[in-house]
């Protein structure tokens, strides 16, 4: 009987998850040299590979880059057309071929060779002429390919991939890369901005709901409301003596009840408020709100003059 599609994408799912497990006992004292050459590298790391293997190999570069490990991909076929001219002794070249016997990247080996550059060589055959020319040999064979005819690169090109991320997350560890780090490198992503956004770039600095704080709380609840941040900021002389919020007011009026009226804004104010400078990185400001479960913080100078709020949405956009 022929399997629906949505078995067929089960199955071939299962075989490359198999496949990439597979390469746990696979790993020994190589991966750990591997790690070694591409962290003590002085120059670049340079990718190499042929056809799937060569995508997989643009990605893994992609990937090294962009966590700390200067690195580009080349295709061998491009070295005898000029290319070679990029490559120092002070690089590492990490070379990918599932069969290990490609003849185009074969011819490039010995160029690597000649300038006594390291070769970590990545294939599904330890018997085959690139691991036997390789400083050190990462062995990602896999028992079939997810391709029901067992042909298209499947499996196989999955090992890779998952070996090239190990190599970047072993190297990550062992860079004591930071996220401030990896938004260096990330400017225009999501991640990016989060990490490189600041309190003066989203902050609201404008209608601030300014009161002072012998101001009645019947007065207060209208300034507030119509600040709509939830919160109002009691200054004197503009200087910031004290917060307010919405939730302030309700436990207020709960209470006092009657009473509410007769009270000021000085009676329930918290008199040190969560504040932060307008260079403060937004993944900051979010780890002192969830620390001390505010919804908003203060940005100020160094004179204690209140410059604008950021709240919990403004840390979210």
């Amino acid at each position: 009987m022929m399997k629906t599609p949505r078995e067929l994408a089960i199955q071939c799912i299962k075989d490359e998850a198999e496949a990439v497990l597979g390469l746990i006992p696979q790993l020994d004292d190589s991966f750990n040299e591997a790690v070694r050459l591409l962290f003590e590298c002085k120059g670049k790391v340079i990718v190499t590979g042929v056809g799937k293997s060569g995508h997989i190999g643009a990605k893994i570069a992609a990937t090294l880059s962009s966590t700390g490990t200067p690195s580009f991909f080349i295709n061998p076929l491009d070295v005898f057309h000029g290319d070679l001219g990029v490559m120092t002794p002070d690089d590492v070249v990490l070379a990918i071929s599932n069969s290990g016997q490609t003849d185009e990247l074969l011819r490039f080996i010995p160029m690597v060779l000649h300038m006594q550059i390291p070769i970590i060589g990545m294939s599904g055959n330890p018997q085959s002429l690139l691991a036997k020319y390789s400083t050190c040999h990462l062995n990602v064979s896999v028992e079939k390919e997810a391709c029901p005819l067992n042909l298209a690169p499947t499996s196989s090109t999955m090992a890779q991939l998952a070996m090239g991320d190990a190599l970047a997350v072993a190297l990550i560890e062992k860079r004591n890369f930071q996220p401030r780090d990896f938004a260096q490198f990330h400017p225009g992503g999501e991640l990016g901005k989060r990490l490189l956004t600041t309190a003066q770039d989203v902050m609201r600095s404008d209608d601030m709901p300014i009161l002072p704080p012998d101001m009645h709380l019947g007065e207060a609840i209208i300034l507030v409301s119509k600040g709509k941040l939830g919160l109002g900021i009691a200054e004197v002389n503009n200087e910031i003596v004290g917060l307010i919020t919405d939730g302030d007011i309700r436990r207020a009026m709960e209470k006092w009840q009657a009473e509410f009226f007769d009270r000021t804004v000085s009676d329930i104010m918290t008199r040190t408020p969560k504040t932060v400078k307008p260079e403060t990185k937004i993944t900051e400001i979010q780890r002192i709100m969830n620390k001390y479960k505010v919804h908003s913080v203060l940005v100020t100078d160094d004179q204690n003059h209140l410059l604008g709020v950021v709240d919990h949405y403004s840390c979210m956009i």
